[in-house]
């Protein structure tokens, strides 16, 4: 056995040395040679973008890099294909060590159901509002006669009407019927000539009408802000739908309405 010698101090320095050095290579060997070679050091994968790739196509990409996956989240996207991927983490292009595992968002094969809202009496931009927050869509839209203008009238759902609270697949259309603002029913065109103003378009308002242009005119023989002129007019037979608009010709200034 070898024994080291301390006969003088340089010799226990020399000594000390000797054993630093012997630490110090330990050491290097270990994190520059031991654990480079057992943990593949530097060696790194690229991770391939697998978004909107189909199930079979991503297996098959990250089985021919070395890698596994594992599929943490599912989620509806309407028009998109069933199983498909639409998320991934560690995100493409990441540098991953050979085996590592990435994490998968992909789409659902079957929609999810959500309840149908009741939209009936809303005007159409709330309608298709509380449509899109809940991930349905806004399908066709008809025009039918009615005073509510722009208000929905009917909800139909693949041509029938849905009532509130019925499940529908996320994603699903939505048609919708609505009031142009016009009435169905015709009637004869009330006469306001040598009414005053004021009266003549409570008298039209009444009638579910609406007072269009007034026109200023001059006549000595009329009091001001006597209607003298009107149309459609009354005497000619023609006849008018709720919701239409009558032009009145009025003696004198006319106010501005506020």
């Amino acid at each position: 056995m070898t024994k080291i010698s301390t006969r003088s101090f340089s010799d226990l320095l020399i000594q000390f040395g000797i054993i630093l050095a012997l630490v110090a290579a330990l050491f290097l060997a270990f994190f520059f040679v031991y654990l480079p070679f057992t943990t593949n050091h530097g060696q790194t994968i690229t991770v391939p973008d697998v978004s909107g790739l189909s199930f079979d196509e991503m297996q098959n990409l990250l089985d021919d890099r070395g890698l596994r996956y594992e599929v943490s989240d599912c989620t509806y996207v309407a028009k998109s294909q069933p199983l498909t991927v639409v998320q991934q983490y560690p995100r493409a292009n990441s540098k991953v060590k050979e085996g590592r595992k990435i994490y998968l968002t992909i789409t659902r094969r079957v929609a999810p159901l959500v309840s149908m809202p009741q939209l009936v009496n809303l005007t159409l931009q709330s309608a298709k509002l509380n449509l899109i927050s809940i991930g349905l869509e806004l399908g066709e839209q008809t025009y039918v006669p009615d005073v509510a203008k722009n208000a929905v009238l009917h909800q139909l759902y693949n041509g029938k009407e849905i009532a509130p609270g019925t499940p529908v697949p996320k994603g699903a259309k939505i048609d919708f019927e609505i009031g142009d603002g016009l009435g169905s029913t015709m009637f004869a065109v009330p006469d306001v000539v040598g009414l005053q103003l004021d009266e003549a378009e409570a008298a039209i308002r009444g009638s579910n009408l609406k007072v269009g242009t007034k026109i200023s005119v001059t006549d000595p023989e009329k009091e001001v802000g006597t209607v003298v002129r009107q149309h459609p007019e009354a005497r000619s037979g023609e006849r008018i739908r709720v919701g239409e608009t009558m032009d009145l010709w009025v003696v004198g200034p006319i106010e501005s309405d506020q």
